[in-house]
């Protein structure tokens, strides 16, 4: 007990000095996928109401999907969905106790970065 006390331990943290692995940075951007997606809920109940109200409702729909800044804030949400989905299917294996080893750990977290990002560009193209 008395080496643990007089170890030397670090009065502040540098967060820019830490180097976190891939599946650390991807279980960040699924938290923060996942917070986006909520905050913009109402954006995104907003924009379905007025796809589907009346014609009014829908020239105002896509006068606002219409602008470049919509349409680069959409995809940023459908990033963010599909990095959600695509990682919450890798937590769930996880949860499932596949794939935990080290190797595997990082394969599945590439994985889980290109497809959102390939699925990202692949509609992405179809959005623009």
């Amino acid at each position: 007990m008395a080496n643990t006390a007089s170890k030397t331990r670090p009065k502040h943290l540098q967060l820019t000095a830490i180097r976190l692995p891939l599946p650390g940075i991807v279980s960040i951007l699924h938290r923060v996928s996942g917070a986006g997606l909520f905050l913009c809920l109402p954006l995104l109940l907003w924009l379905f109401d007025a796809s589907l109200g009346s014609p009014e409702t829908f020239d105002t729909f896509r006068a606002t999907v219409g602008h470049p800044l919509a349409k680069l804030f959409l995809l940023g949400l459908m990033w963010a969905y599909l990095h959600h989905f695509c990682a919450g299917i890798r937590f769930l294996l996880l949860d499932m106790h596949k794939g935990l080893e080290l190797a595997a750990a990082r394969r599945s977290s590439v994985v889980v970065l290109v497809v959102s990002l390939s699925l990202t560009v692949i509609l992405g193209v179809k959005l623009w």
